[in-house]
């Protein structure tokens, strides 16, 4: 007769995604212990305690030299990985969504969002919330420059302004414009 196979569990870091054992190799290595010392006490004790590091440290073939080129190595990569984290955030909070009222003719109108994308947000799942919300069509479209941006047909820029502060609360007010754009009129030949 066969085994019968026993289901194991592993456990995964809540910031990069690995098993805490690899979280050592991870460029968000303080995070990742700080989430593991907070969440799992017990693991973080038995992979970062003291008695733990003399053990790595005793069965680690690398000489101390190799050692401290390798933790200044990862030390680097850890600041370079911070760098990158303050420039994606500064970059996110100096961008602007801005919400275009274009006239088409006449009384016809589109509202246009661009520069939801900088914030994370899925652009078609937005569309679709704002087509369903106002009944009529939106759909994702590449502006004239060459980056996507919500269309939705009608005149609703202050309500898409209220609906995107109500639904993504994570980006500021202050970062949110209102245009208006409107079609000039033709000149009659004399």
């Amino acid at each position: 007769m066969s085994q019968a196979a026993t289901r194991k569990t592993v456990m995964y870091c809540g910031v990069c995604g690995m098993p805490p054992e690899y979280c050592e190799f991870s460029a968000a290595k303080k995070k990742c212990e700080q989430w593991l010392k907070d969440s799992h006490p017990e693991e973080y004790e038995s992979l970062y305690s003291d008695q733990a590091l003399t053990q790595k440290l005793a069965m680690s073939t690398l000489s101390e030299d190799k050692v401290a080129k390798e933790a200044a190595k990862m030390e680097k990569a850890m600041s370079k990985e911070e760098a990158r984290m303050a420039r994606e955030l500064e970059k996110k909070m100096a961008s602007k969504v801005i919400i275009k009222r274009i006239e088409r003719n006449k009384r016809k109108c589109v509202t246009s969002v661009f520069g939801l994308d900088v914030f994370g947000v899925d652009l078609k799942k937005t569309a679709k919330s704002f087509a369903n919300h106002f009944a009529c069509g939106g759909s994702v479209s590449k502006n004239p420059q060459g980056l996507d941006e919500i269309v939705v047909q009608g005149d609703f820029s202050d309500e898409i302004f209220d609906l995107i502060v109500k639904l993504h609360p994570d980006i500021p007010k202050e970062n949110i414009e209102t245009v208006e754009e409107k079609k000039g009129k033709k000149k009659a030949a004399p």
